[in-house]
């Protein structure tokens, strides 16, 4: 396959990315077309829908070394409960291929990268390879009455954290980043099996480090530096 786009967002690793597309609609991220695809010929059409479908590569998850496993302990779990592949979103699979569902804010077609498509609610890491770019269909692609198995089981369990960020470190931040932060902490970026209210966390956001521990169900963060 191909690598048509790269997403720019502000994830440098793989920490504090929501863990499905949509949980922090404030999230804002730019697909980049490589080179041989920068053709403003080619998103003809797509200004008439809202949201599109984006098949990306799980680049940071490839163990072409070590086959596949049938089955896999998805996060949101705990990490202690197997369930198979195929039942999961997880990214170690046969093929790493992701699947996100983003909506569309701009189409800006003449730009010094070429055409750029900016998109809200993103769960990638900065730089991610995108393989294919598809118009979301309301009509075909929304089953509102569909089960969630026990992903969604697991969701109706799950409270947003409250979360305090001291009036020095939201300064840092302008009012949509320092929204987009919020959503991202009160989505509670660790992973499911650590609960230690003693852990500090580091989390890489834009272009700063943050601190923070997460006590009860509240996000206190500590510090925040330049990266």
């Amino acid at each position: 396959m191909k690598i048509v786009a790269k997403i720019r967002t502000d994830f440098k690793t793989k920490f504090g990315v929501p863990r499905q597309s949509g949980l922090v609609k404030g999230l804002k991220g730019r697909i980049v077309f490589e080179p041989e695809f920068r053709n403003a010929e080619a998103l003809r059409g797509l200004e008439g829908f809202s949201y599109i479908w984006l098949l990306w590569d799980f680049s940071e998850a490839h163990r072409d070394d070590e086959g596949w496993s049938p089955t896999v302990r998805p996060p949101r779990l705990g990490g202690n409960q197997r369930m198979g592949v195929w039942a999961t979103r997880s990214p170690f699979r046969p093929n790493n291929i992701g699947l996100s569902s983003v909506k569309i804010t701009k189409i800006d077609l003449y730009t010094p990268e070429g055409p750029i498509i900016e998109v809200e609610g993103a769960d990638m890491m900065d730089g991610t390879p995108i393989l294919d770019i598809k118009p979301y269909l309301p009509f075909t692609d929304s089953h509102p009455e569909a089960l969630g198995g026990f992903a969604e089981e697991q969701n109706k369990k799950t409270e947003p954290l409250k979360v305090e960020i001291p009036s020095d470190i939201a300064s840092w931040f302008d009012s949509d980043k320092l929204e987009a932060l919020r959503g991202v902490l009160a989505a509670d970026p660790r992973p499911h099996y650590q609960q230690d209210p003693e852990r500090i966390y580091a989390l890489e956001f834009t272009d700063y480090e943050l601190k923070f521990y997460i006590q009860n169900d509240t996000v206190v963060v500590t510090t925040v530096k330049a990266l």
